[in-house]
């Protein structure tokens, strides 16, 4: 990758103690909102969607308008890409025009190339291997519920996918520990539990995942392009809907997280995700605030009142 961009492709990218800053930066971008608060005034991000979205889509929109910026969404149809462009052409056309560039696709790959020789910095919103920006937002909020989540015990229930495969990073990152209940053959990749280390444990049992958690996370059991395998998934994953007697196994001030969109009836019930230990919209809301964090970090001037630096 460029060595002297700062791009955004997974935790990693960033050291553990500018992500923490980005955290505590995003809660005070929420809490006190400055209509005058525009550093990214006459910057453009070009967003590439070969995916749809309702949250990362509006965050990054909302993100840069209210900071000051522009955004314009390029989806296959829009651009070259879908006629077969080579994704590093378009970076370099993109960032010849635009300050950062966001990618939501199904290739990591093609991130990593694009921002091999991109000139500003490229966004992962989303590939087949991981979501950053969707912990940015989950860590967002289990610090506003408890204060912090370093030592937290946090339960993934369900299919070892991309959004699965950032926890574990996360979990590395922000020091606490992660307990992955799958069922066998939908197991995370083994080099993310492998970045865990210590901090994760694979098991079988929702139950026992859950056991004492403060924090109860899930996920689709079929991903965007696995409808084809939905009956399926749905029969491998029998067991696995968190319920509320999954829940009480739970700590008693547990929280329940969801990425959304959320299938009621199947990975949750509906009494548990509108219930009281939900925290779904206020960490659907918490994708603008902490993309606002990290758009700032990345684009303001130097000099920028509380901007956070990504080198630490």
């Amino acid at each position: 990758m460029s060595s002297s961009i700062p791009h955004f492709l997974r935790l990693a990218d960033v050291p553990p103690q500018a992500l923490e800053a980005l955290i505590q930066r995003a809660i005070v971008l929420k809490q006190a909102p400055e209509p005058t608060h525009r550093p990214l005034t006459g910057q453009t991000l070009a967003m590439v969607f070969a995916k749809s979205s309702t949250r990362t889509r509006v965050s990054f929109e909302a993100a840069m308008a209210q900071l000051g910026g522009h955004a314009i969404f390029l989806s296959p149809r829009d651009t070259q890409l879908g006629r077969g462009e080579p994704v590093e052409d378009t970076a370099r056309v993109l960032s010849s025009m635009c300050n950062a560039i966001m990618v939501r696709n199904d290739s990591q790959a093609q991130q990593e190339a694009m921002a091999a020789v991109s000139s500003v910095p490229v966004i992962n919103a989303l590939s087949e291997q991981c979501h950053p920006c969707q912990l940015l937002a989950d860590i967002q909020t289990i610090v506003e519920h408890r204060g912090s989540v370093r030592g937290v015990t946090v339960a993934w229930v369900g299919d070892g996918n991309n959004v699965c495969h950032s926890w574990l990073e996360a979990a590395r990152v922000f020091d606490f520990q992660l307990r992955v209940a799958t069922p066998e053959g939908f197991e995370p990749d083994a080099a993310w539990l492998d970045v865990a280390g210590d901090c994760a444990q694979l098991v079988r049992a929702p139950a026992q995942a859950v056991e004492g958690a403060q924090v109860v996370v899930t996920d689709v059991w079929a991903s965007m392009g696995q409808e084809a395998e939905q009956e399926a998934r749905t029969a491998a994953f029998a067991g696995y809907c968190v319920d509320n007697a999954l829940m009480r196994r739970a700590a008693a001030d547990a929280i329940f997280l969801h990425c959304l969109p959320a299938h009621r009836g199947e990975e949750v019930t509906a009494d548990v995700i509108d219930g009281p230990q939900s925290r779904v919209w206020q960490e659907a809301e918490n994708r603008l605030h902490a993309q606002k964090a990290l758009l700032e970090a990345l684009l303001a001037p130097p000099g920028t009142a509380g901007a956070v630096t990504l080198d630490g």
